[in-house]
């Protein structure tokens, strides 16, 4: 009965319906179960010499059994349509887990090209300018590349390897920029213990020397901080120069970028943000929660 009644539930498609369609078709199709259960019992009754004509057809032993039957399919009912949600829900799960790799890892394919393209730039800058620099430069990029792809086989990264890959590329930008690129770095204790995406602030940080201080005759400062707050890592990158609120196509693979790399791994714990600030600086602030190694 209870295997007739599981492919009735897959045929009608009734894993599909809400609960308050579902349950009155149970509830119905269970005792209309139990009613033939009791009914079955009847031939089963005769060979075996059980058979008395005034109990099996009385209306109170009918009514009673039944329902003592469907109580029994209800109970199966329950557990076998709790079992399918549990599977199903662990399998949309799972099928989640993996579009997200896959999404991150063409995100994080996206973001190699993408520095590669600027870090030649700058040296093919400084080959006829300064060959002894062009030479430094190749080799902080090769550091830069070798440490990269050990750390873009992780989904996450301690904050503080980060910031290696960070103070790397500034750097090699210094290198380019001498005394025009200026930075500070204001690192709260304890953010080593947060976890981010690689080449997440090294990419917002190329993109303020890339839009920002590059595009200033004088050159500019660049400041990277932290503050730990309710157990969220807030990470400010400040960088001379101006926003344009979009306008620049250059600069959204990088933005972009970032804030579907925050959504796809923290949901709506992260937060991302970037105004303009009133002396000519450019703030973007990063908000992510605490997840342990």
């Amino acid at each position: 009965m209870s295997h007739l009644f599981r492919n009735a539930i897959i045929q009608w498609k009734w894993l599909n319906l809400g609960f308050s369609t579902l349950i009155p078709r149970v509830v119905l199709s269970v005792f209309l179960m139990g009613a033939i259960m009791y009914l079955l019992r009847v031939p089963v009754s005769f060979p075996l010499g059980l058979f008395k004509r005034e109990v099996a057809f009385n209306p109170f032993t009918f009514l009673g059994q039944s329902f003592f039957y469907a109580i029994i399919f209800f109970v199966w009912a329950a557990l076998y349509f709790a079992y399918t949600y549990v599977e199903r829900y662990n399998t949309a799960l799972r099928y989640e887990a993996s579009v997200k790799e896959i999404e991150l890892n063409h995100l994080k394919s996206q973001l190699n090209p993408h520095f590669i393209f600027n870090a030649l730039n700058s040296i093919r800058a400084l080959i006829d300018e300064n060959p002894e620099k062009s030479k430094l430069a190749i080799n902080q990029l090769s550091n830069i590349l070798r440490n990269s792809l050990v750390r873009e086989s992780k989904g996450l990264i301690n904050f503080d390897d980060e910031m290696k890959m960070v103070k790397d590329y500034l750097g090699l930008e210094s290198i380019r920029f001498e005394e025009r690129l200026h930075t500070e770095f204001d690192i709260a204790s304890g953010s080593n213990e947060f976890l981010v995406p690689p080449l997440m602030v090294q990419t917002l940080v190329e993109n303020g020397v890339k839009h920002g201080i590059s595009k200033l005759k004088e050159g500019g400062l660049l400041q990277v901080s932290t503050k730990i707050i309710d157990d969220e890592l807030k990470i400010r990158i400040r960088n001379s120069g101006h926003y344009l609120n979009g306008k620049e196509n250059s600069r959204g693979l990088g933005l972009v970028n970032t804030i579907q790399r925050l959504k796809l791994l923290y949901g709506n714990a992260a937060s991302f943000k970037i105004t303009n600030e009133k002396n000519n600086f450019v703030l973007t602030e990063i908000t992510i929660p605490h997840l342990r190694n």
